[in-house]
C-alpha cells in the first residue's frame, strides 16, 4: 500500500488540532536526549522522568561522567525503567563513545553516516538512533515505533520500519520541526486513543481521511 502527501499532512493537521504543539525532546541537553532514548526502550516514559531525575540529582547526566561511574551505581539510579543492567550498561558504553569522540563531532557526520555509527553501538536499533538523530542531533530522520505501525495498519497502511519510514519521508517536507512534532503527535495520540482501546471513537477513522490506497 502507498499514501499519498495529502493523506499524510491531513492526519498531521488533525492530530495538531486535537492535541497541539508536543515540543518534544523534553530535555536540557542533546546528551540528556541520547540516555532518554536509551531508557526508554521497553518501558514507559513516567518510568524515564525518574531514572533521568536520578541521574540529574547525581550529577551523571554527563559524557564523562556517565562513562566513568561505576556501573553498581546506574543500575540503582535507573532501575524504576527495568532491564536496568542491560540500560546501564549501554549507558556506560555510549556516555564512553561520545566522550571520546565527542558529540559534536559525531553529530558532525551526514545523516547516513551517523545512522550507520549509532547503529554499530551496541544495545542502539533503529528506533533508538533515530529518536537521537531527529531530537538530540536535530537531523531529519523520521521515527517509527508501535504506535505508528499500529495506527498506520488500522488505516491500511502496513509495512516494516524501512517502508514505513520511506511513506513518510518521501512524501513529507524534509522539515525537522515537522518530523519531531509528528511523531510526538503520533505518540500522544496512541497514549489516548489505542492504549485505551478506544477504537470506536477513534478520532483518525471519524473525519474520513481519504487513504489512496495503490498497491
Amino acid at each position: 500500500m502507498n499514501i499519498s502527501s495529502q493523506d499524510l499532512m491531513q492526519i498531521y493537521q488533525h492530530l495538531m488540532d486535537e492535541f497541539g504543539p508536543q515540543y518534544w525532546w523534553p530535555a536540557d541537553t542533546s546528551f540528556e536526549v541520547i540516555v532518554g532514548a536509551i531508557l526508554t526502550q521497553q518501558t514507559k516514559w513516567i518510568n524515564v522522568e525518574k531514572a533521568i531525575s536520578n541521574l540529574k540529582n547525581n550529577y551523571l547526566l554527563d559524557k564523562k561522567a556517565l562513562a566513568y561511574a561505576d556501573i553498581e551505581k546506574i543500575e540503582e539510579l535507573i532501575y524504576c525503567c527495568g532491564f536496568y543492567r542491560q540500560k546501564a550498561t549501554r549507558l556506560k558504553n555510549v556516555a564512553n563513545y561520545f566522550f571520546e569522540n565527542g558529540l559534536d563531532s559525531v553529530f558532525n557526520q551526514d545523516i547516513n553516516k551517523l545512522r550507520s555509527t549509532l547503529l554499530s553501538l551496541k544495545g542502539i536499533g533503529e528506533e533508538t538512533a533515530d529518536s537521537i538523530i531527529l531530537y538530540s542531533a536535530e537531523k531529519p530522520k523520521f521515527v517509527i515505533d508501535a504506535y505508528t505501525k499500529r495506527i498506520m495498519g488500522c488505516l491500511g497502511i502496513d509495512g516494516n520500519y524501512k517502508q514505513l519510514q520511506s511513506h513518510f519521508e518521501s512524501k513529507l517536507p524534509v522539515d525537522v520541526n515537522l518530523y519531531q512534532e509528528y511523531h510526538a503527535l503520533i505518540v500522544e495520540y496512541a497514549k489516548n486513543y489505542c492504549v485505551k482501546k478506544q477504537c470506536d471513537n477513534c478520532l483518525l477513522l471519524k473525519t474520513n481521511i481519504n487513504i489512496h490506497k495503490n498497491k
